[in-house]
């Protein structure tokens, strides 16, 4: 909750009240796959969906019901997630109590049928799945969303608040709210939003290049680590640190090293050698973006660790499953941190330099 909260307002006091989009995402905190079950035909990841539980189609029937009470707000895009829903909201004109506000009046709804869900307890999360018999199993699903819909508004009026308030919520903490600065932000929201279940897919086919690795010891220092550790196995390895020599030379006029050291980094990487770097500035970005179309290993080191249930960004998410990347950090993650420090990029480009020298000099990891 603290995390989330940080990303929740911009400044003590201040709200979110004026003509924007915002990503939302709800999600169940023990992360229970209560509201449906990922089903992956062919065992082929780009074929995946999420069939709906009855909790998981009620809490759609509740984000779809927004405009109904906030006629200035319209639901652009959703996808929902075994154990949690992501939604792209669209305020048309200002509000007046700030999207925070309708934020959490949908929460309020949402534990509504959290609740009902606990009292019912009649709905299994892998109740719905593939059958021949489909159409009498989605009628069975919408009879049971029916039932807890009707369940969650007369619960507490049956049972008494005290009783209805031990009953567990299920949406526990409050919704993720993150602002899309840019409508340009858009597409590739919504290209990650639709990614989900293809991604979720891809994980659970191959859980070995996406299980955080603990204690990776390179040259006495230790990283934890995301995706193929046996690129550590090649033969040749070589930083990628485009230093500010070069780049004042280019910005006087003379580009040419600049180019030279670029274009010798990518050779390198066509000849088989992994490239290792945290892929900082706009110019060693250059190289990974070529490394990433041609295909080719790297090993990125990141300034931060990895959280519970991490995954690669869009870029390097296809990378990582193909065992292409490997991804080192020597901290822990550390959820308040937000900007990378100068004195971390410094220590990161030493490292790349150290692991690359100790790979290719004295041994392997191990």
């Amino acid at each position: 909750m603290a995390e989330q909260e940080k990303w929740q307002w911009q400044e003590p006091g201040t709200t979110w009240k004026g003509v924007g989009l915002y990503h939302i995402i709800l999600t169940i905190p023990d992360r229970r796959p209560l509201l449906g079950t990922l089903v992956v035909p062919e065992r082929d990841p780009s074929k995946a969906r999420v069939s709906r539980t009855a909790l998981g189609n009620a809490l759609v029937n509740c984000l779809l019901g927004i405009p109904r009470y906030h006629p200035e707000v319209q639901v652009l895009h959703f996808c929902l997630m075994p154990d949690h829903l992501h939604a792209v909201l669209f305020v048309r004109r200002r509000m007046a109590k700030g999207i925070g506000m309708l934020v959490r009046g949908f929460w309020q709804a949402t534990k509504k049928l959290g609740r009902a869900y606990s009292a019912a307890s009649s709905v299994e999360p892998n109740d719905i799945r593939e059958s021949c018999q489909e159409e009498k199993l989605l009628g069975k699903l919408q009879e049971e969303t029916v039932r807890l819909e009707k369940l969650a508004a007369v619960l507490c009026k049956e049972m008494g608040d005290e009783a209805y308030y031990r009953l567990e919520p299920v949406f526990k903490e409050m919704p993720f709210i993150r602002p899309m600065g840019r409508r340009s932000q858009l597409p590739n929201t919504i290209r990650y939003i639709d990614m989900n279940p293809q991604r979720l897919a891809t994980k659970r086919l191959k859980p070995g290049l996406f299980r955080v690795q603990k204690d990776i010891e390179i040259g006495g220092r230790r990283y934890d680590g995301v995706g193929n550790a046996t690129l550590l196995m090649a033969e040749h390895f070589k930083p990628v640190h485009v230093r500010h020599e070069l780049l004042d030379e280019a910005a006087n006029g003379d580009s040419q090293p600049l180019r030279n050291y670029m274009n010798g980094c990518v050779q390198a990487a066509r000849q088989g050698t992994v490239m290792v770097s945290p892929f900082i500035s706009p110019k060693e970005k250059d190289v990974q973006a070529v490394l990433l179309a041609e295909k080719h290993p790297f090993i990125l080191l990141a300034d931060n660790g990895f959280r519970d249930y991490y995954k690669p960004a869009d870029s390097l998410f296809d990378a990582c499953a193909s065992g292409r990347v490997l991804i080192l950090s020597p901290w822990p993650y550390d959820a308040n941190k937000r900007h990378i420090s100068r004195a971390d990029c410094k220590a990161l480009n030493a490292m790349a330099e150290e692991i690359c020298h100790h790979l290719m000099g004295s041994g392997k990891f191990s």
